[in-house]
């Protein structure tokens, strides 16, 4: 059993920049931000795996770099030019050696004027 631990959300002027943090209480392999708005599908953000090689969804790439630290078991996501549709609930995404599937608690990011 893997727990992840998510911070870093909040309100954000459009434009502005928020970075999202997320711990693991243990060895993970893909780790991934996913989103989600009332009344749609959670989506798959960026991935990174243990060796570093990185996914973007179209519609962040380039304004988002995910990164993570595999000695301390920690996974970022900083969020740059963001814009009013990037508001949704983010969710850290991990995944073990066996395939299984880990979420954090989810973190509220609101990009408003």
């Amino acid at each position: 059993q893997v727990q992840l631990v998510e911070s870093g959300g909040g309100l954000v002027q459009p434009g502005g920049s928020l970075r999202l943090s997320c711990a693991a209480s243990g060895v993970v392999f893909t780790s991934a931000w996913y989103r989600q708005v009332p009344g749609k599908q959670r989506e798959l953000v960026a991935s990174i795996t243990r060796g570093g090689f990185t996914d973007y969804s179209d519609a962040v790439r380039g304004r988002f770099t995910i990164s993570r630290d595999n000695g301390d078991h920690t996974m970022a996501l900083q969020m740059n030019n963001l814009k009013p549709e990037d508001t949704a609930t983010y969710y850290c995404n991990a995944r073990n050696a066996f395939n299984i599937d880990f979420w954090g608690q989810g973190t509220q990011v609101t990009v408003s004027s």
